[in-house]
């Protein structure tokens, strides 16, 4: 079977974008059983309440679930169990000197298939204050009103 070229999402994690501010997004594969892709691509894998963290010089995600496969019998794998974050050596040095200084978190974003093989976006997230949410949401307001104005405008003529 050949693989699909392309990227096709598959999980997104919207939540991020409300609670955090991602400075920056880093691409890396993931270490995963046949079963836990194939449940992937069935699409069932969710990235609430999951956060990834560097230990012992490997990066590793928490609190990723991905539900078992259903013909997969005893093959199936623990849903939560950690997963290892694939990436070099050099990016997992610089990842570990961002996140040592004071407020920062790495959280997967999305998860996805490129070109057949599970990808997952890892954001370097800095914690939202409940003001900095309220001006997010005020933002998101006043250009949704224009947006809405502009079209108003753009029909009237």
């Amino acid at each position: 079977m050949p693989h699909q070229k392309g990227i096709r999402i598959v999980v997104q994690n919207r939540t991020v974008y409300h609670d955090y501010f991602v400075e920056e997004k880093i691409e890396c594969g993931i270490a995963l059983f046949g079963t836990e892709v194939k449940s992937i691509r069935a699409g069932r894998a969710n990235l609430k309440e999951s956060w990834a963290q560097v230990r012992n010089g490997e990066v590793w995600v928490e609190g990723m679930h991905i539900s078992p496969y259903e013909q997969g019998n005893i093959f199936n794998r623990d849903p939560l169990r950690p997963k290892k974050l694939l990436l070099h050596k050099n990016e997992i040095r610089k990842i570990d000197g961002i996140v040592m200084r004071q407020g920062y978190t790495l959280i997967p974003t999305e998860m996805y298939l490129k070109d057949g093989r599970v990808k997952v976006q890892l954001g370097i997230c800095r914690g939202k204050q409940v003001h900095d949410k309220r001006d997010a949401i005020a933002k998101r307001d006043s250009d949704r009103e224009i947006q809405r104005a502009l079209r108003t405008r753009q029909k009237g003529e």
